[in-house]
């Protein structure tokens, strides 16, 4: 019986270290079921975050059912893909699901919010800087950047695509350099409010979708070793993106409405696990989708339910690893692996007009894309 208690009060913590869309929904769910949960995010909202800011309609029900959707926003209702090859010809196909615009500024902030006024603690402007499980105690002990520090049953790691806690924790990938960089703006432009468009140039290729107030995100992943060799990022673009008719197109008669963009470096698309060192991993720090397939916000948000099912139905901790390892591959492992074998295909100039003739002429070949590398509505 002293057992049984125990087990349900070590049910009842939880730390989430980063305040993303992952731990977010994470917390806002498991603050639902009745645990405390505490959210350790190093940055202060509103901010931007490196995103695509397209989000897939499998999110949609979920979202609405749990009182998580931002009501009372216009957002676009995206309905149309299109794709250009290097060279700037384009091909456009209908989404059977489609989806819908927004920035991380808005949603992160909307979701931040609502989870103060549900009961969820926030540490925000605060770092983790030691992170270990003690095995007899059952417990992970936790340093955090204001010299607290806290003893809870179950963290969940949701901070994102690279940390300095991957390498606290020896994470394989972190080792490993990447040639990717991610660059987004935010613009007021002319162009189709029902489209997400992937535009490639030699090394990379960039987003481009409505998102709200009529404003549409302008993101890319381009080369790090371009960025390089051309000194600055307008330079680079200039250089290399606009060597695409459309991008041109778009950068010189879009008002950007920021000084400068958000950049991030070291994009990694190495294989991760979903749990490690008893740590339960959501979102990008479990495995990052190539932007290409535009839907890690989804599958960031269907992560944080399988954690909260795992924790729910899990009676030890063996039980919650094992539930939410199994549901996470099930669902994600080979929607990540497709996005890698195809990653070759796009930032190149033969590779991309490949890619466009498939689409343009092999319908089924676009299905089949789309289908591998986006989910169910959950």
């Amino acid at each position: 019986m002293l057992k049984s208690k125990a087990l349900e009060k070590r049910k009842q913590e939880v730390l989430i270290v980063g305040g993303g869309l992952a731990g977010l929904v994470s917390a806002l769910l498991l603050v639902q079921e009745g645990h405390v949960v505490t959210v350790v995010e190093k940055k202060i909202y509103p901010f931007h975050r490196v995103c695509g800011e397209y989000v897939s309609n499998e999110v949609l029900d979920f979202l609405k059912r749990n009182g998580m959707y931002p009501e009372g926003l216009e957002l676009p209702n995206i309905d149309t893909f299109e794709f250009s090859d290097t060279r700037g010809s384009s091909v456009r196909l209908p989404l059977d699901l489609g989806g819908f615009g927004i920035s991380r500024y808005v949603l992160d902030e909307w979701l931040y919010r609502l989870a103060c006024q549900r009961g969820v603690n926030f540490l925000t402007g605060t770092t983790v800087t030691g992170l270990q499980f003690v095995a007899k105690e059952e417990l992970f002990q936790v340093e955090l950047s204001d010299f607290q520090v806290l003893q809870v049953p179950y963290v969940l790691g949701a901070f994102g695509k690279r940390s300095k806690l991957d390498q606290v924790l020896e994470r394989p990938f972190f080792s490993k350099r990447s040639p990717y960089i991610g660059v987004k703006y935010h613009v007021q432009a002319e162009g189709s409010s029902n489209t997400v468009a992937l535009h490639n140039f030699q090394g990379g290729y960039c987003g481009f979708n409505a998102i709200e107030d009529g404003k549409f995100n302008l993101c890319y992943l381009g080369s790090r070793d371009q960025l390089r060799a051309y000194g600055s990022i307008p330079e680079m673009e200039q250089a290399v993106l606009w060597k695409n008719p459309l991008l041109k197109r778009i950068f010189q008669e879009s008002d950007f409405l920021w000084e400068k963009p958000e950049v991030i470096t070291e994009i990694n698309f190495e294989r991760k696990l979903p749990v490690e060192n008893h740590l339960l991993l959501l979102g990008d720090a479990a495995g990052l989708i190539t932007p290409l397939c535009g839907n890690g916000m989804a599958m960031a948000m269907h992560s944080a339910l399988l954690v909260t099912e795992a924790l729910r139905e899990g009676k030890t901790r063996q039980e919650v690893e094992q539930h939410y390892s199994k549901r996470w591959n099930a669902l994600f492992y080979q929607r990540l692996g497709v996005g890698r074998a195809i990653q070759g295909l796009f930032g190149s100039g033969r590779g991309s007009v490949i890619a466009r003739n498939l689409i343009a002429h092999v319908p089924f070949v676009a299905r089949t894309l789309l289908k591998n590398t986006h989910g169910k509505p959950f």
